[in-house]
């Protein structure tokens, strides 16, 4: 069952101003949209469309290529979330413990643009986090227009973790450095309209929670789309208008604030077989701290006299054990 839209639009562009007189009452309703979904749509993000609108052309001009071609970007070695992926060669259901069909898309991964690999050399598990990057150069500038999307989906990371310490009631500066090396993934998923029926339980994307501290996503609009679980059990489709973006949570986040904020089950659902006009661009960061960074319960997600319910942990290692779990059960 797929209820109505029921994901807010919040304009944060106040915030990012430092208007002090709307300031309370924005931070106010991020912070009751986290603690209820976990998904928010946001305008007044200074995301420049022009940029946008250039990736988003040089993208579907990449996934046209044939794929022999796409291939050559495909990465050998343990660092997989780099370069090309094809089609339904991933499942992301299988975080769950699922054993549902691989999803129905093809991606592209960058990882940090950044060489952190000298601050990192003493930690060998870090290695794989700050890999090289294998960046598509096919069709023309496309690996310029990928690194420089990657920069202002870092620059909005950023920007929101300023949101959610105003919406936590922390100073503004609270999550400052913690982004300075940090290893981040932006997914550029392509789903190409569907000429075959799916098999049972076959999705564009399964369904799941992410890992990180938030994901942040623009699509294009089309049919098969993003949906939600709402606390009732229901499944809500999140249609942001032209020009915003998608934050939801993940479990990272769910950690630093003592489980008092939510990372919530979504999914990518199908279209109608053979609808030409469904095919969908998305592209999304999976925003992941420094790779040392302290993940420890914020001091006002804490009552007087409550002891936080989970252990200090750095970023590396809760995203290395989510991964870990995740091929126990797949």
């Amino acid at each position: 069952m797929t209820t109505p839209l029921a994901v807010p639009t919040i304009d944060i562009g106040p915030i990012l101003d430092g208007d002090a007189r709307t300031r309370i009452a924005i931070a106010a309703q991020v912070a009751e949209t986290c603690e209820r979904i976990g998904f928010l749509i946001i305008s007044g993000h200074r995301f420049p469309a022009d940029l946008l609108a250039r990736a988003t052309r040089e993208l579907f001009a990449f996934f046209d290529l044939p794929v022999e071609t796409k291939n050559r970007w495909h990465p050998s070695g343990p660092s997989k979330q780099r370069g090309y992926h094809g089609f339904a060669t991933r499942g992301l259901a299988y975080t769950l413990g699922r054993q549902t069909p691989p999803d129905l898309r093809e991606t592209v991964f960058l990882g940090p643009v950044d060489d952190h690999r000298s601050h990192y050399a003493g930690m060998p598990e870090a290695a794989t986090s700050y890999a090289p990057n294998l960046i598509p150069t096919e069709p023309a500038g496309l690996d310029a227009t990928l690194v420089a999307l990657y920069r202002e989906y870092e620059r909005l990371a950023g920007d929101m973790l300023r949101v959610f310490a105003a919406a936590l009631t922390l100073p503004e500066d609270f999550f400052g450095g913690t982004l300075a090396r940090h290893f981040s993934i932006l997914s550029c998923h392509h789903y190409p309209a569907l000429t075959e029926p799916p098999l049972p339980g076959q999705l564009r994307t399964g369904a799941h929670t992410d890992y990180g501290a938030m994901t942040i996503l623009t699509a294009t609009d089309a049919e098969g789309g993003l949906e939600v679980r709402l606390p009732d059990g229901s499944w809500a489709g999140v249609k942001p208008r032209p020009g915003e973006f998608v934050v939801n949570l993940g479990d990272m986040m769910a950690r630093w604030t003592n489980e008092r904020w939510t990372s919530t089950l979504h999914r990518v659902v199908n279209p109608p077989l053979g609808m030409a006009q469904s095919r969908r661009l998305s592209i999304g960061m999976f925003v992941h701290p420094n790779y040392d960074q302290r993940i420890e319960c914020v001091p006002t997600c804490l009552k007087p006299g409550e002891a936080p319910r989970y252990p200090v942990i750095t970023a590396g290692e809760h995203i290395k054990r989510k991964i870990e779990r995740s091929h126990e059960t797949a």
